[in-house]
C-alpha cells in the first residue's frame, strides 16, 4: 500500500517539529542559509575557474535542477489528481523534491567530477602507503582495516553530500529530506554489485561513507527503507538533474565560443540522422528555421534555445512523470532499479536524450581547453594533499595533542593544522570521542581513518579559486 506518511515525516536528529508543513519549511530555511550551498557559486559545473558569470556554476545548475524537480513533482500530483497516498502532504512532496535538488551537488569537490578521480588516485597511491607505514595491523583486524581504506579511496560527491549535511554543516534536516539526497544506496566501504546481484543500478556508485553509516541506518529504520532501496523522491531529483544537463551544456559551450549556433544545429541534425531519431530532429529543424526567420544574430540562438528547451523540458517532464506513476509502487518502496529517464529504452525521449548526451561528450567534455583545465585541477588537488601529508604521518598521540592546541615536535604540522576548518576539526573530534581506546589497534585504525577523512573534507570543500590560491601559497608560487 502506498502511504507517504511513512516516508514524509517530521523525524530529525534533534528538536523534532510536530507540524509537518512547518518542519518542511524549516528544512528549506536551513538549506538556503547553508554556507556549503553558497560555495557552489564558486565551484565548477563544466568549465573550471570560469570568469564569465553567464556560464553555469554548480549553484546555478542546482537552481535549474530544483525548478525542474518542482515541475516534475507538481506534474505527478496533477496526473494522479492530488497524489496517491499523498493526501495533505502535497506541499511537502514538492518542497522535498525541490530542496533535495538544490542539495544534490553540495558534496562535489572543486574542478568538477574529474576531481573525484584525482582525490581517489592520491588516496589509493599515497594515502594507503602512509597508513601502512604508520600503523601495524594484526591479522585479526586486517579486514576492518581494508574496509576503511576502501572507503577512503572511494570519494564520491553524492556520499560527501550526506557527510556535509549531517556532520560538517549539521543542518539537522528532517530524515525525509536527508534520505532524498541519498542517490545511491551502497556504502563506500562495500563492493560494487555484479549485474546479477540485487539493485545493480541503485548501488552502482557509493552513496554514503562508513563515517555516516550509523545515521543512514537510523534514517532507513525510521522511514521503512529496506536494504539497497532508495527514497521515492530521489528518483525525481535524479530525473531533474538529467533533464537540466541537456540544453545547458550546449548553451554554455556557445557562451564560451566553443560552438556556434549553426554548429549546434548541424551536430544535432547529423547525430539524429545517424541514430535514425526523428522526434528531436523535427523539433530542432522547426525552431532553427523559426529563429533564422525571426531574429538577427546573435539573438537567433537565444530564440532557438528558449523554444527548444521549453518544448523538450515539458515533454521530458511529462514522460518521467508517467514512468513514476506507472511504476509507483516499486518507486515508493525504493526498489525501482533504474533512472526514470533511462527506463524505456525504446522511447523517442530516451533516444533524444542520447543524441544530446553524445554531442556533449564528443564536442564539449572532450574539448582540449576543458581537459587542460581538468589536468590543472588534478595537479592542484594532488599537490594540496601532498602538502598536508605531515598531518597524516603523525602518530595518533601527536595528532591528538595538535588538535588540543598543544605543541609537538613537528613544526610544519603545527602550522598546517591552523589552516584547516574549525568545523571539520570538531567533526573529527566528535567521531574520535566515540571510539573505544581500550582496543588500541582498532582505535589506531579508526583514528587515522577519521584524520584522513578530515583532510578530504577540507580539500573537497574548497571552491575552485580558494583551492588555486591555497596551492599557490603552499607551493610558494606567489
Amino acid at each position: 500500500m502506498i502511504d507517504y506518511t511513512k516516508k514524509i515525516t517530521n523525524h530529525r536528529e534533534f528538536y523534532a517539529i510536530d507540524d509537518i508543513n512547518i518542519s518542511i519549511e524549516s528544512d528549506r530555511g536551513r538549506i538556503l542559509s547553508a554556507p556549503a550551498l553558497r560555495r557552489l557559486q564558486k565551484k565548477t559545473q563544466i568549465f573550471p575557474l570560469e570568469l564569465n558569470a553567464a556560464v553555469r556554476s554548480r549553484l546555478t545548475h542546482s537552481l535549474e535542477v530544483s525548478q525542474t524537480a518542482r515541475f516534475i513533482a507538481k506534474t505527478i500530483l496533477k496526473k494522479s489528481e492530488g497524489g496517491v497516498g499523498l493526501e495533505k502532504l502535497q506541499d511537502a512532496f514538492v518542497s522535498i523534491a525541490e530542496m533535495t535538488s538544490l542539495l544534490h551537488d553540495i558534496g562535489n569537490p572543486p574542478f568538477g567530477h574529474f576531481a573525484e578521480v584525482a582525490i581517489n588516485n592520491w588516496m589509493s597511491k599515497r594515502g594507503v602507503k602512509i597508513f601502512e607505514n604508520l600503523v601495524d595491523v594484526s591479522h585479526e583486524n586486517k579486514d576492518f582495516k581494508d574496509m576503511l581504506l576502501k572507503d577512503l579511496c572511494s570519494f564520491d560527491g553524492n556520499a560527501q553530500a550526506i557527510r556535509v549535511v549531517t556532520k560538517l554543516q549539521r543542518l539537522n534536516l528532517s530524515y525525509s529530506q536527508i534520505a532524498s539526497v541519498i542517490k545511491y544506496t551502497r556504502g563506500a566501504y562495500e563492493s560494487k554489485p555484479s549485474k546479477t546481484e540485487p539493485f545493480p543500478y541503485l548501488k552502482k556508485k557509493p552513496g554514503f561513507y562508513y563515517s555516516e553509516k550509523e545515521i543512514v541506518e537510523k534514517i532507513k529504520e525510521n522511514l521503512d527503507l529496506k536494504d539497497g532501496c532508495r527514497f521515492p523522491i530521489t528518483y525525481i531529483m535524479e530525473a531533474a538533474d538529467d533533464i537540466s544537463y541537456l540544453n545547458a551544456d550546449m548553451e554554455d559551450a556557445v557562451d564560451k565560443g566553443i560552438l556556434k549556433f549553426d554548429d549546434i544545429y548541424r551536430l544535432i541534425k547529423d547525430e539524429c540522422e545517424k541514430m535514425k531519431e526523428t522526434y528531436l530532429l523535427e523539433l530542432v529543424e522547426k525552431f532553427y528555421n523559426k529563429a533564422k526567420e525571426k531574429e538577427e544574430e546573435p539573438y537567433q540562438f537565444n530564440l532557438f534555445l528558449t523554444l527548444t528547451r521549453a518544448n523538450l523540458t515539458h515533454a521530458l517532464v511529462e514522460h518521467v512523470s508517467n514512468i513514476y506513476l506507472e511504476n509507483h509502487e516499486d518507486i515508493f518502496n525504493g526498489n525501482f532499479n533504474s533512472a526514470l529517464l533511462e527506463y524505456d529504452k525504446d522511447s523517442k525521449y530516451t533516444k533524444a536524450v542520447e543524441v544530446l548526451q553524445n554531442i556533449s561528450i564528443k564536442y564539449i567534455y572532450n574539448y582540449k581547453d576543458i581537459q587542460t583545465l581538468e589536468l590543472k585541477g588534478q595537479k592542484i588537488l594532488s599537490s594540496l594533499f601532498e602538502n598536508y601529508t605531515p598531518l597524516l604521518e603523525l602518530s595518533s598521540e601527536d595528532f591528538e595533542e595538535l588538535v588540543k592546541g598543544e605543541r609537538i615536535s613537528c613544526f610544519l604540522s603545527q602550522r598546517l593544522i591552523r589552516r584547516l576548518s574549525a568545523k571539520h576539526i570538531v567533526a573529527y573530534k566528535d567521531a574520535i570521542g566515540k571510539l573505544n581506546k581500550e582496543d588500541s589497534e582498532k582505535y589506531e585504525i579508526q583514528e587515522w581513518y577519521y584524520r584522513a577523512r578530515l583532510l578530504i573534507d577540507y580539500i573537497s570543500g574548497m571552491t575552485d579559486d580558494f583551492a588555486l590560491n591555497e596551492y599557490k601559497t603552499l607551493e610558494a608560487l606567489i
